[in-house]
């Protein structure tokens, strides 16, 4: 397992394990999270897992960079990669595409040269791995987009996305948990709360589950929109144990 420390100000470092989005390098800085993790090392308050590194937060009075470096060193020696089963924890998440809710589906069929049901159809049809979660709480980097649906930013982005916007831009797909300004392409929109500060778990998902996108008409986003706020609605997801899709 190759992979060089590097030092982020003076409270961070980052474990560099590669330098492209790739599954296996993925999977490399999740298996180094979870082991790391379990180590309660001291002076270290935060992991946070990017597409190929791994950024260690640490109390720079309780520890410093030289003795973190070698305890992390010391200790990456010892782990030992955990295979996957090929078992996923996938959310399902409802999607009401085109219209006031995607204004940029009609650019990205343009562009793909395909009718918005086949974009849609393309779009939902993936189990989406989720390399990282950043930018802002609950923002999702997924792989796995359809190469035929790539589409570039828009040129000015827009000043405000609303809350749950799904676009594309290049060669990925995502969704905003927030109103943001944005430059990505919006081609749909979910009705959940992906991120909600009051829950007990704030973000629905983290790095290494996957998304998985279903089509609803507009009629359900708003009963699914009614039935959050009355706090009846049941967020999917498909189990580990009840996996059966193919990669």
């Amino acid at each position: 397992m190759d992979y060089r420390i590097c030092p982020v100000g003076d409270c961070a470092l980052t474990i560099v394990f590669g330098q492209r989005i790739d599954p296996e390098i993925s999977r490399i800085v999740r298996n180094a999270r979870k082991y790391l993790s379990r180590k309660n090392i001291e002076g270290v308050t935060e992991y946070i897992q990017t597409y190929a590194s791994l950024l260690v937060h640490y109390d720079a009075i309780a520890t410093g960079y030289d003795e973190l470096s070698e305890r992390l060193t010391e200790e990456l020696s010892r782990m030992e990669l955990m295979e996957e089963d090929g078992r996923k924890r996938t959310i399902l998440i409802p999607v009401c595409y085109g219209g006031e809710y995607g204004p940029d589906l009609p650019t990205v069929c343009a562009h793909a040269g395909f009718s918005e049901e086949e974009v849609i159809r393309r779009h939902t049809c993936k189990d989406y791995l989720i390399y990282m979660v950043g930018f802002m709480p609950g923002f999702v980097y997924l792989g796995g987009l359809d190469k035929a649906l790539s589409t570039p930013r828009l040129k000015t982005p827009r000043e405000r996305l609303e809350k749950g916007s799904v676009g594309i831009a290049g060669d990925q797909t995502g969704l905003y948990p927030l109103a943001s300004p944005g430059g990505w392409q919006i081609i749909g929109r979910t009705p959940l709360d992906v991120y909600d500060q009051n829950r007990e778990k704030p973000i629905l998902y983290e790095a290494g589950e996957y998304v998985h996108f279903v089509s609803i008409t507009e009629r359900r986003f708003r009963e699914i929109r009614q039935q959050i706020g009355d706090g009846t609605y049941q967020y999917e997801w498909i189990a580990e144990d009840e996996w059966s899709r193919e990669e």
